[in-house]
């Protein structure tokens, strides 16, 4: 997560409830279904009206509604604009994309969250005032080809492109061995954040702690320390 990244999310107000987005694809209504499922008030977007149709009986917001996007006037007259947060969640379609996030930002939208599909859609979508630009495939491939070469590493958050928090299963050659005896910081150069006991973290573990088998750890380094770990 990059400074703009963390500014974006440091500036969104936890109060806000009430959130439009526009394209009712697969990621769009999964963002729909999970603010609704939140007990956020959600406005679902989109240009073809069985998508509208579908979100209304899937009751994955409270309101639908069919608009083209790329008018700003249209815009206006849904009310779309008085939202303090707008996810543009328009994948394949890239003038519509960026000529809507364009419109939302000339509109007043104080923060709006834009889907990209390439990296040029992205360059694009930051161009025009998008506030946070996501790109989930990239994001998705990323992810599958660490789990597939470090299976024992089961999550990871990237603090910038150095430095990672990741939750791992303790490598078998640890187990029964206290925290001050591995002595992680000296010799890989990562700080333990918590290990698992009895399904629940303990958090800032204590250095005469053992582990045991099916331990998981909380780790921070940076990529290249974690990396030379035994997992």
């Amino acid at each position: 997560m990059n400074l703009a990244q963390l500014n974006f999310f440091h500036n969104l107000s936890a109060e806000n409830k009430q959130f439009a987005v526009i394209g009712l694809g697969r990621f769009g209504s999964a963002v729909c279904s999970t603010l609704h499922s939140l007990n956020h008030e959600v406005l679902a977007v989109d240009w073809e009206e069985d998508k509208v149709n579908k979100a209304l009986a899937n009751r994955i917001a409270a309101h639908a509604v069919r608009v083209d996007t790329t008018d700003p006037l249209a815009l206006k007259e849904a009310g779309i604009l008085e939202f303090d947060t707008v996810i543009v969640a328009i994948g394949n379609y890239l003038a519509q994309s960026i000529t809507t996030t364009l419109n939302l930002k000339e509109g007043g939208v104080k923060h709006v969250v834009a889907k990209a599909s390439s990296e040029i859609h992205m360059k694009l979508l930051k161009k025009v005032g998008a506030d946070h630009v996501v790109f989930p495939e990239w994001e998705m491939g990323c992810s599958l080809a660490r789990s597939l070469t470090k299976p024992r590493i089961l999550d990871r958050f990237d603090l910038d492109p150095e430095h990672s928090i990741v939750e791992t299963i303790v490598p078998d050659k640890f187990i029964g061995r206290t925290l001050a005896e591995l002595d992680l910081r000296k010799r890989y150069g990562v700080t333990v954040l918590a290990v698992s006991q009895e399904a629940k973290f303990l958090v800032n573990p204590p250095p005469q702690y053992r582990l045991s088998p099916g331990s998981m750890f909380v780790l921070i380094g940076s990529n290249k320390d974690i990396d030379r770990l035994p997992i």
